[in-house]
């Protein structure tokens, strides 16, 4: 029974009481006080014309005080019960008659089917919608799947754990079901899916990755932990930054990559514009755009200032990006032999020392725990923590918190203390990535961006971008734009795009200029932000 309708019942039988109460004290007042014998349903009669406000018929005026009293309580009682009756009844169907209803089902085929939505499920439907790819968002909770339909999104109101639910939202002909709910939740919804669906390529997350053998168990294909890829990803950027290999890049082609790379403090470019840095000239790579503060320019100016702390993404073979990225790096950090400190030992931190201790880094470990694998129990935001972790001296600290707004406050410590080391933080909401870019951080990955990429990776199995990069490249067809020039097509302005090359007959071509004419075959490699790419797929496929 919901909620509406047991106050419904309680509300009908306390209203009930008191009107047979009433009628039996008006009866007894009446015999009593006024020398008269009404009936039974007569005085019934009176005590709902008086609740009702509707008038009282040959009984009044009534000749003692004691009836008016009661009377007057009896008129009294009524307009509380008619009060009661608007927040209880009469506001709440107004609002179930207005409200929109969300769909219970959905006949699609090929596409999708999202059981629960999360922070990366925005992001995966982003990428979703970039290639053309339906989707339906199975949803348990009436409100959220109404908000989320007026919202704009395809959305099937039910459990995802009920075989006939899944049924509705078509998940025997789709492409993909997703399970983005608890873990115990999720290994209920694979082991549906699989019932209704036994072909249906099912794809679950864990939280806790000890549970993702028995989500597989349950019949998933694959089970993503998306706190392992973070960590991994963290550590990925330290070893790159103090390595001297160039560390993750994306690579396009046997002999062109494309890579993010930091301009460090005191580096040779550090504090040059773009046109004076020599970076085109020096090393022969392209830059294609910039990180600045979180925010992605797709297209420098010449006069850009390169400050430290700046992500080129770059692109150009591997030993060209291999020059640029020694010409970035400082001299502090090219010859540092300190250890990496890893504040924060949850499943991110473990995930981050387990990276870097395969990759041969030395590192200290900060948490407020006390364990075995911790080298310094302290508060990561107190300065003396930090001290006797050996901050100072270190290479690069990771912020692997779970808590946005300790790790803002511990990156603003950290800045005042140690300004040159490089700072890796992780960000539970995307919300909350500019705060720290502008509190020092030197590079900052959020758990649903990375997560939901990853997921857009497995299902649409297109090598649409690294799951960790905060930029995509996507090489897609572009028959909308054959027989313009670069030129003419003017994607930078259009889209926001960046044009990195171009594959025809199984080559890839690398040196474009502004008259290069695309054809209908070519396969062409954008680089944009989320938002940029959107709308290239949307102009050149269209």
């Amino acid at each position: 029974m919901t909620r509406w309708r047991r106050r419904t019942v309680y509300y009908v039988v306390l209203f009930v009481g008191v009107l047979a109460a009433y009628t039996a004290v008006y009866r007894w007042g009446m015999t009593t006080f006024e020398g008269a014998d009404p009936t039974w349903g007569h005085s019934l009669q009176v005590v709902v014309e008086t609740f009702t406000t509707v008038g009282y018929g040959s009984d009044s005026p009534w000749s003692t005080l004691e009836m008016n009293v009661i009377v007057t309580g009896m008129m009294l009682t009524g307009v509380l019960f008619f009060f009661m009756s608007l927040p209880l009844f009469v506001v709440p169907l107004f609002e179930e008659a207005l409200s929109t209803s969300p769909p219970t089902s959905a006949r699609l085929s090929d596409h999708v089917v999202l059981c629960g939505f999360t922070g990366r499920g925005e992001t995966f439907i982003e990428e979703l919608s970039a290639w053309d790819t339906d989707y339906v968002i199975v949803e348990p909770d009436r409100d959220r799947a109404a908000e989320l339909h007026e919202d704009g999104h395809h959305v099937v109101h039910g459990n995802p754990e009920s075989p006939e639910v899944l049924t509705a939202a078509s998940a025997p002909t789709a492409r993909a079901v997703v399970a983005d709910a608890d873990d115990e939740t999720n290994a209920s919804i694979v082991l549906t899916c699989r019932e209704v669906g036994p072909e249906a390529n099912v794809v679950a997350f864990a939280e806790d990755p000890d549970n993702a053998e028995y989500i597989r168990y349950a019949g998933a294909d694959e089970v993503l932990t998306p706190r392992h890829l973070l960590g991994e990803s963290l550590a990925d950027k330290v070893t790159a930054a103090v390595s001297t290999e160039l560390g993750d890049v994306i690579e396009l082609d046997d002999d062109f990559d494309v890579a993010e790379l930091a301009v460090q403090v005191d580096s040779e470019v550090e504090g040059l514009r773009l046109d004076e840095s020599g970076i085109r000239e020096g090393t022969g790579a392209n830059i294609i755009g910039a990180w600045r503060d979180g925010v992605f320019d797709p297209t420098p100016a010449p006069d850009d200032v390169l400050e430290a702390g700046t992500i080129l993404l770059a692109a150009g073979r591997s030993e060209q990006l291999e020059r640029l990225k020694a010409l970035m790096r400082s001299e502090a950090r090219r010859h540092a032999r300190g250890r990496v400190v890893v504040v924060g030992h949850g499943e991110v931190g473990r995930t981050v020392t387990g990276s870097l201790a395969a990759a041969g880094v030395p590192y200290t470990v900060v948490d407020v725990a006390d364990e075995p694998a911790v080298d310094v129990v302290g508060d990561g935001r107190r300065e003396r923590t930090l001290v006797e972790a050996g901050v100072p001296d270190a290479r690069a600290v990771i912020f692997a918190l779970p808590d946005d707004t300790p790790t803002i406050f511990a990156t603003l410590v950290l800045r005042e203390l140690a300004a040159e080391v490089e700072v890796v933080a992780r960000v539970a909401e995307p919300d909350n990535l500019r705060k720290l870019y502008l509190a020092g951080a030197d590079y900052v990955l959020s758990l649903s961006t990375v997560s939901g990429r990853m997921l857009a990776s497995t299902v649409l199995e297109e090598e649409v971008m690294a799951p960790d990069k905060q930029v995509d490249v996507v090489r897609c067809g572009a028959p909308e734009l054959a027989g313009q020039s670069l030129e003419d097509a003017d994607l930078r302005a259009r889209t926001g795009t960046t044009v990195i090359a171009v594959e025809r007959d199984g080559q890839l071509l690398t040196d474009l200029d502004p008259g290069f004419v695309l054809q209908a075959d070519d396969e062409v490699v954008v680089a944009g932000s989320d938002e940029d790419i959107n709308r290239f797929t949307a102009l050149a496929r269209d």
